[in-house]
């Protein structure tokens, strides 16, 4: 059974900004090895971000496009309801990173990237993994 996971966005922002960098290498293993999970607002919160003119010092607005656009087609989407939402408040010392723990438990995911310390934190959250993307590269590589 293929292995679903749930990026966090900083996580994808990161490998978008830095090509052959730890974050894209997972999120390359993710797209070839897993099903990546996500949600229409998570993909447009990716998007928007992606958007800023300060970004185009690191890579062209072309590429972080394409990046973009990958993820998009690759994405096995998920709808997160207000009952979902709801069922992950107070869960993170970041209420904004509720939604990552709203989609992964939705999708069944079984594991969440993220480098963000409000996530690693809760490692493991109701059995799935959080790990920084250097640990899946590690466990997930064939």
């Amino acid at each position: 059974m293929t292995v679903r996971v749930v990026f966090d966005t900083s996580c994808l922002i990161s490998a978008a900004l830095r090509p052959f960098s730890i974050p894209d290498q997972a999120v390359t293993l993710a797209l070839s090895t897993c099903q990546l999970c996500s949600s229409i607002d998570a993909l447009e919160e990716l998007r928007k971000v992606l958007q800023r003119r300060r970004f185009d010092s690191y890579v062209d607005h072309d590429s972080r496009t394409a990046f973009f656009e990958t993820i998009r087609s690759h994405a096995q989407m998920f709808t997160l309801t207000e009952s979902i939402l709801n069922e992950v408040e107070g869960c993170c010392r970041d209420a904004n990173d509720n939604f990552i723990l709203a989609l992964a438990l939705y999708a069944q995911a079984g594991v969440i990237v993220s480098g963000d310390h409000d996530l690693l934190v809760l490692n493991p959250w109701r059995g799935i993994p959080i790990m920084k993307p250097a640990q899946f590269l590690e466990q997930f590589s064939i």
